[in-house]
């Protein structure tokens, strides 16, 4: 039943998705980057022609010269966009962590702006259908990171959108730590949330066009309606800074793209009582504790972790953990980030932490094992296994769902 599925999304959404950017001859891959935002409205918006479009979207869903997406098509006759579906953080951004900005009009436009935050099934699908829209487009900067939630509001989006039988269409944007490898520990069922809905490791290494088809192959019920318009001119070995697009951060503590670096191994210290950075000007470079002094940084340092320096650091929170205090830890200095394992160097900080800082404790609801996305790593590192020890865990797991995840790559 599975290869048949897959013949079937083969010819249907697989399809799709490689007819919007044939394979690019050497020349063309040398020219500038195009968004799959930039390549649909070059095309007129002609695969959204007579159709009431709604769109999934927040900051981050700008063009190059930094408009937002949803003021240049609201000014455009050629498409009809008549809603907006905002996310965690909400679509103009002003929500912080765990939070949205609700049902309102947009001053900018006069849309009705429809909020997404943790709804999912059939309350979203009603939510669809009560907008009125043909077509749902998704178009939000992803990070990389399994539990960065917005991969989640695009599967949440695509079940719901097959459930109120409408169309699906993703334009695509890079990856911005690179598509070059998955890394990190799979998730299990049983440990599903809003920070990680399916089994994907924990750094997927891919673009949220080749998410969507892979939710589409593989986790979806039903598969919905599906179009990816995808990008030209994208290698997976490239980093953000050489695509010469703007930054946004997609989300109030990921201010650069050296935050996105750092965050798929840094983010498992929310699981523990260290803060992870929030409220300083480096959030997830930046990790700490009262009591925490320079051995730590010696400690990780001691390891030699590739692409990577550790330095001893001092910091006073303005919101979150120790707001107001100040706290000892380090600061991650990536010096060569093409050597750099974002997960490994997180494995590695928490078992340094807790061997030579005595009041190193899990959050009591072990959000660590929905972080990592099961007992292992928790276990593991209590058990007192070194870094290499962990990270050997996963690693068939992790190969499984490499294998998987080939299926549904789109970019060299």
């Amino acid at each position: 039943m599975r290869l048949s599925r897959r013949a079937l999304l083969a010819a249907t959404t697989a399809a799709t998705a490689f007819s919007s950017a044939p394979p690019a001859s050497a020349a063309e891959r040398h020219r500038r980057l195009r968004t799959g935002f930039e390549r649909l409205a070059a095309d007129g918006y002609a695969q959204l022609d007579g159709q009431r479009v709604g769109i999934v979207t927040n900051p981050t869903g700008i063009t190059r010269d930094a408009r937002h997406i949803v003021d240049v098509m609201h000014a455009d006759n050629r498409v009809n966009l008549i809603a907006v579906f905002g996310p965690e953080h909400g679509f103009r951004g002003t929500a912080q962590a765990g939070g949205s900005e609700g049902r309102y009009d947009d001053p900018a436009t006069g849309l009705p702006v429809y909020d997404t935050y943790l709804k999912s099934g059939r309350p979203l699908a009603d939510i669809f259908t009560a907008s009125g829209v043909d077509t749902v487009v998704f178009d939000i900067q992803d990070v990389g990171a399994r539990f960065y939630t917005y991969i989640w509001t695009l599967y949440d989006c695509m079940e719901a959108a097959q459930l109120a039988g409408k169309r699906f269409v993703v334009l695509d944007r890079p990856n911005p730590v690179t598509g070059r490898a998955a890394q990190g520990p799979v998730l299990h069922k049983e440990f599903a949330t809003f920070v990680g809905r399916q089994p994907i490791c924990q750094a997927h290494g891919m673009t949220v066009a080749e998410l969507a088809r892979l939710f589409n192959g593989e986790f979806l019920t039903a598969p919905v309606a599906l179009e990816t318009v995808l990008m030209t001119g994208w290698k997976r070995s490239e980093f953000y800074d050489t695509s010469g697009l703007p930054w946004v951060p997609p989300s109030p503590n990921m201010p650069t793209p050296d935050t996105a670096l750092v965050y798929s191994g840094t983010c498992l210290f929310e699981g523990t009582n260290l803060s992870e950075g929030r409220g300083t000007t480096r959030p997830f470079e930046l990790l700490g504790a009262e009591g925490v002094d320079g051995r730590w940084a010696a400690a990780a340092g001691e390891l030699a972790l590739p692409g990577v320096h550790f330095r001893e650091a001092y910091f006073a929170p303005t919101f979150s953990k120790f707001q107001g205090r100040t706290v000892g830890g380090v600061q991650i200095h990536v010096h060569d980030r093409a050597a750099y394992d974002p997960v490994r160097t997180g494995i590695a900080l928490l078992v340094t932490a807790k061997r030579v800082w005595s009041g190193f404790a899990w959050r009591s609801d072990n959000w660590i094992d929905k972080l990592t996305g099961s007992t292992q790593v928790r276990t593991a590192i209590d058990a007192g296994a070194g870094p290499d020890e962990v990270v050997a865990g996963w690693q068939e797991e992790l190969a499984a769902f490499r294998a998987t995840r080939r299926e549904y790559l789109l970019y060299r």
